[in-house]
């Protein structure tokens, strides 16, 4: 018992080492889907320095998502509210010819995805938000649970 205790906490404190992120924050959506009004939003601050960072979309959904990719409306602002940077990504659920699940599955049919948003970016310190809306021609993507952001120093 002893044994067990002791790896679980070796494997959180591992997993709580990581030096180049400034800020992680995820939004689960009722009901396994993200409605199209349901925008995701995160406000999160950049502290005094001069560092240039990498802004990453994570991305949970289950083998019920019926499309192959997904279509989201990213934006990031300033503390005033000017738009900083606005723009449509795309990103591949499931392989296309086969359907094969892309990502980390850690729990089943469940599917966890980490991609750029905006790489090696200047922030100056202050406070930003970021906001995520899903753009597919369906008003209801079942199969999504849940949608985030990863701000991250960029290696130089």
């Amino acid at each position: 018992m002893k044994l067990v205790i002791a790896i679980v906490l070796a494997a959180m404190l591992f997993a709580a080492c990581d030096d180049a992120r400034v800020y992680e924050e995820n939004k689960d959506f009722d009901k396994r889907a993200w409605l199209v009004n349901d925008t995701a939003r995160f406000d999160f601050e950049i502290p005094a320095s001069t560092n240039l960072y990498n802004i990453q979309c994570n991305l949970r959904n289950s083998v019920d998502y019926k499309w192959q990719r997904i279509f989201i409306n990213f934006v990031l602002s300033d503390s005033a509210g000017h738009v900083l940077s606005s723009k449509l990504v795309s990103n591949y659920l499931f392989e296309p010819k086969t359907g094969k699940p892309f990502g980390r599955s850690g729990l089943g049919d469940l599917y966890d995805h980490r991609f750029p948003l905006l790489s090696a970016y200047a922030l100056k310190p202050g406070k930003y938000s970021v906001s995520l809306q899903q753009l597919m021609r369906a008003d209801t993507l079942q199969g999504i649970l849940a949608a985030g952001i990863r701000v991250e120093r960029a290696e130089q």
